[in-house]
């Protein structure tokens, strides 16, 4: 155990009472947990204000707090106040686990879309050239074959630092992760320096009550991952690329398929043959020339595997655990090919509104499909206008929609089916409705023709269906295997 006083180097701090030569069990920041010799780091959250929890945390025996505004403290305990308690418990977390991606090669990867799959593939090569590597991001923690299902994109300081503890021990080298825009603001990576920072792309999201004022404040928030790193990793042919970089501390390097850029792709190509189904490309520029096939379908990959690729670069890995690990890389949930064949391919992939459907399935149009048949439904209790956008990008780009149930939660999905007309019908699309979502899925593989695309869409990496507040488990992935092990082609 470390004492606060050593807990404490480095931070700007007050002690209004106490002394900091107490040892320090534990750091929370929730109330409930136990408080026997910890530090409590008060938080004021927009419902919550845990100052109000100090009586009761000193009751049960916390050695002391941290606070961030003027409060009386009568009970017996060490009173420490700091300028934000946010940024302090990720600095108190990180010190308390002994600043464990000190002891890592740490990238980081932002941006509005290519997040999950952009850190997945450097995950890949990493491993492919024989590191350890652990992975935080959308689809939770990962290393060393275990997995942790998180709440947020970017989980909670104290979280994340625990987690990178853990990795440490666990041998683990290089820590990948998808750092959100929320995270950077709410100061859930302070204390993380990063050797790496890599940017994807940007459009106005999280833009909102409790989230970002403007698509400026959330642009800006991107760009503070590019005064905390080494390197940055830029997409110049994103038009926000520049005024994202506003005050970066780092060596920038760009890619993209502008000229100039110093990673860049060119004779780029969709392949769906033999039972691939991706792209390729030749990567010219500050790199070796090398000729590269993604095997995730999509432009927007090309990107993503030019970032990582990238990042791999500047470590130092050598091209062919590159090659081959961005040959063979699948994401869960995010264009995941389930099946290709010479007869028909199965793609589930998370787009769950008007704009993330209508690229999918650009997307898998660029690959001629003889039809593209798409599976979709809408979450319940949640903006009807994203049901409507749904329906209209389905009805105007697929062959055949067969609209079906999501997470309805409390509404009936038949209610919800109904909006989605409300887009689809105008278009004059072909559609067809079965509620129930794994009949859905076995109708949409057992009619399968030859040369049909299917898109399993809006669930994606989510192993649960919630239907009148209770989840069960459920994935778009297994239902379609399911079908396809029937039809002995898988």
């Amino acid at each position: 155990m470390k004492t606060l006083k050593e807990l404490l180097t480095g931070m700007d701090y007050e002690v209004c009472k106490g002394t900091l030569d107490l040892e320090i069990r534990d750091i929370i920041y929730d109330s409930r947990k136990e408080c026997q010799g910890a530090a409590f780091v008060c938080i004021s959250g927009t419902k919550i204000d845990a100052h109000d929890f100090i009586p009761d945390v000193a009751a049960r025996g916390a050695s002391a707090v941290i606070i961030e505004k003027d409060v009386e403290v009568k009970e017996d305990i060490t009173v420490v106040r700091v300028p934000s308690a946010r940024k302090a418990l990720a600095e108190l977390a990180a010190a308390h686990f002994d600043w464990p991606t000190r002891k890592l090669t740490t990238i980081g990867v932002t941006g509005t879309k290519g997040k999950t799959t952009s850190t997945y593939m450097l995950k890949e090569i990493l491993e492919a050239a024989g590191k350890k590597v652990g992975l935080v991001g959308t689809n939770g923690v990962v290393f060393n074959g275990k997995h942790y299902a998180t709440e947020h994109t970017t989980p909670e300081s104290y979280e994340l630092q625990s987690y990178f503890h853990q990795m440490v021990e666990d041998g683990c080298e290089y820590m990948v992760m998808e750092v959100s825009s929320q995270g950077l603001m709410m100061d859930r990576v302070a204390g993380i320096h990063f050797n790496i920072g890599v940017f994807t792309n940007l459009s106005p999201d999280h833009i909102g009550p409790n989230e970002h004022s403007s698509f400026e404040e959330y642009r800006s928030w991107k760009g503070q991952l590019f005064q905390r790193c080494d390197v940055g990793i830029v997409n110049m042919d994103d038009p926000n690329w520049e005024p994202l970089l506003e005050g970066h501390t780092c060596q920038v390097y760009t890619f993209g398929q502008n000229e100039g850029a110093d990673y860049r792709a060119v004779n780029i190509a969709h392949h769906r043959e033999n039972g691939f189904m991706g792209a390729s490309f030749d990567l010219i520029g500050k790199s070796e020339p090398m000729q590269i096939k993604v095997g995730i379908p999509g432009l927007f990959n090309v990107y993503n595997a030019l970032g990582a690729v990238a990042a791999a670069l500047t470590l130092g890995v050598e091209p062919d655990a590159i090659l081959s690990a961005i040959y063979r890389v699948r994401v869960n949930g995010r264009m995941e090919l389930v099946y290709s064949s010479d007869r028909f391919s199965v793609v589930v992939d998370y787009a769950h509104n008007g704009l993330s459907t209508r690229s999918l399935l650009e997307t898998l149009r660029a690959y001629h499909p003889s039809r593209l048949v798409v599976v979709f439904g809408c979450g319940g209790n949640r903006d009807p206008h994203r049901r409507y956008d749904m329906g209209g990008a389905a009805g105007e780009m697929a062959d055949l929609s067969i609209v079906t149930a999501d997470n309805s939660r409390w509404e009936k999905v038949e209610n919800i089916m109904a909006d989605i007309h409300i887009g689809l019908d105008p278009t004059g699309g072909k559609a067809m409705d079965i509620p129930d979502r794994r009949e859905a899925i076995r109708y949409a593989v057992s009619h399968a023709e030859d040369g049909d695309i299917i898109a399993i869409i809006g669930k994606g990496h989510e192993d649960y269906q919630e239907i009148e507040g209770v989840k069960t488990h459920f994935s778009d992935r297994e239902e379609a295997e399911a079908v396809l092990k029937e039809m002995n082609l898988y």
